[in-house]
């Protein structure tokens, strides 16, 4: 075979691991037959790509032999996309120093050898500057200087127009980044005019989003959410955590300037789901832990309060190998001395709260370890969970049909229950149910601090009539009714969205109208006899199976 053919084999066999071994196998067999040291590199360069997603280490290995079997060869590819590709996993360890002298290496290579490639590899130097080292200034000039490039050619072709749209992106960014909220506005609509020309709705959207950040800058905090929302729905779809992320603190920024603060939160606690998940954040969003922390106070609510100070605490020896300048960064937003001691000072409190219950506490454990020696009741009590589980799966298959099925139970009791049970007149019963079935088709449930005062004013009724009527037509408590509308809310989206299930249970409990993990737990494990953690846990291992 030849060169070609092998390496067209090897790409159309990307999800069959060993036969791309096999043709990069004798990929490499044949340079060396031949001592041809360019293919040699190619082939050295389809070994490295095996490693790309499972050991950066290696790749590197095999992307210095790409580049030294290439280097002196005037090929338009190589090094200068190992140079680059190396660099790139060199910046993933945070190694900036090493990751900017590879490219560098890969700019000067590419000036004689590749002029479209050297503006590529520029691109690549302001993205680093500007996402990871801070250096915006820095960054906005090097991006200028591609633009001027690219707007000499065809930039509108398939060749160019990705390149330069990126680029258009980068300026945007790092306007937005120096807080330049006019030139920011200008470039994302020149961003959003050539991405609709060339139909590239993928970076489209995240100029939707990027003016959206921008408009939050302008305090067109409704402007913002109204971007934001229209972009989300869409970048969400290319599964890149960075735009969860991204959304997500953005609505927080924009109901914080709106003194919606419940929402800020919500939205704030989804950006720490992400990021307990993927242990990747940058500290552009990291202003939703000052906010928390400060929430949390407010409400004196200090275990919440001692969580989020020790998450943004924790930061700092995360991420200072990373941000060369997060330490000024962290004393500049939020005053480090104080928080420490702010953090001391919570965790002397709560000692003195556990202090008081501690014999209680010494009971609770003398009772977990004698349930532990229970084995058989363990196995048992699995066995029973996975009962329950089993048994909620079905029930919410058949969904559609018992929501029918309840509807005309609704309707048709009224008639079998005598308004004289009651001592309330017919009349009056059938308008509330039918403010009661509107309120649950709307999802009104959802609304946190729902109280039985709260919507007898919005049924103009009295809490007594409300009382009395979900207690007859929905056979269960106020507080039972609202909690098992919103379980059920959550059982059928948690099953279907595996975005859900990726969020924290604070976060969940937010989601679903709870004020804290705890009542949310209690809830969703009184109607269905088992905690939402184990449901979420089975749902993920059975569509693995599957």
């Amino acid at each position: 075979m030849s060169f070609d053919e092998l390496h067209n084999l090897y790409f159309d066999n990307d999800k069959n691991t060993a036969k791309q071994i096999l043709y990069k196998d004798a990929y490499i067999a044949k340079a060396y037959k031949e001592n041809n040291t360019v293919r040699k590199a190619r082939g050295y360069y389809l070994t490295a790509l095996l490693y790309y997603g499972s050991d950066m280490n290696k790749a590197i290995q095999y992307l210095d032999s790409v580049i030294k079997y290439s280097t002196g060869r005037n090929d338009r590819s190589f090094p200068v996309a190992a140079y680059c590709e190396k660099a790139d996993f060199l910046k993933r360890q945070f190694k900036f120093e090493e990751a900017m002298i590879n490219y560098k290496l890969a700019e000067k290579i590419a000036l004689q050898t590749n002029i479209n490639y050297y503006y590529v590899v520029r691109d690549f130097i302001a993205g680093t500057k500007s996402e990871d080292l801070g250096e915006y200034n820095e960054a906005l000039n090097i991006y200028k200087e591609c633009f001027r490039f690219y707007r000499t050619k065809n930039y509108r072709s398939k060749k160019y127009a990705k390149n330069y749209q990126y680029i258009i992106f980068g300026i945007a960014n790092c306007y937005k980044s120096l807080k330049n909220i006019d030139s920011t506005t200008y470039y994302n609509k020149l961003g959003l005019q050539e991405t609709k020309m060339t139909n590239n709705m993928t970076l489209h959207y995240y100029f939707v989003l990027n003016e959206g950040a921008n408009q939050i800058l302008r305090k067109n905090y409704k402007a913002a959410l109204d971007s934001i929302y229209k972009a989300f729905p869409k970048i969400n779809e290319y599964k890149y955590t960075g735009s969860s992320l991204s959304s997500y603190f953005y609505l927080g920024k924009a109901y914080e300037g709106l003194g919606q603060n419940e929402n800020a939160v919500k939205n704030y606690l989804k950006v720490d789901s992400v990021y307990s998940k993927t242990k990747d954040i940058t500290k552009e969003f990291m202003d939703g832990y000052p906010y928390l922390i400060s929430y949390y106070k407010s409400i004196g609510d200090k275990e919440n309060q001692l969580k989020y100070i020790s998450k943004y605490m924790a930061i700092d020896s995360v991420l200072q190998k990373k941000y060369r300048n997060l330490n000024t960064f962290l004393r500049n937003e939020y005053d480090i001395p104080r928080l420490m001691s702010e953090k001391e000072n919570l965790i002397e409190s709560l000692k003195e709260d556990k202090a008081k219950s501690f014999w209680g506490n010494g009971i609770l454990f003398l009772g977990i370890i004698t349930v532990s020696a229970f084995g058989f009741y363990q196995f048992q009590h699995k066995k029973k969970y996975r009962y329950r589980f089993e048994k909620i799966i079905q029930e919410t298959a058949d969904k559609d049909f018992q929501e029918k099925e309840n509807d005309n139970l609704k309707n048709s009791k009224t008639v079998a229950i005598k308004t004289d049970d009651i001592g309330i007149n017919e009349e009056l019963i059938e308008q509330i149910l039918k403010k009661l079935n509107s309120f649950e088709k709307e999802k009104g449930f959802l609304k946190p601090n729902i109280t039985i005062q709260s919507l007898s004013i919005v049924f103009e009724t009295n809490t007594k009539y409300l009382s009395k009527i979900v207690n007859s037509y929905r056979n269960k408590s106020f507080v039972q009714y609202i909690n098992d509308l919103r379980i059920d809310h959550a059982l059928e989206n948690l099953k279907k969205d595996s975005k859900l299930r990726k969020y924290t249970i604070q976060a969940l409990a937010l989601e679903f109208g709870f004020n804290s993990a705890e009542s949310f737990s209690s809830a969703f494990y009184k109607k269905s006899g088992i905690k939402p953690a184990y449901f979420i846990k089975q749902m993920e291992e059975s569509l693995k199976v599957k």
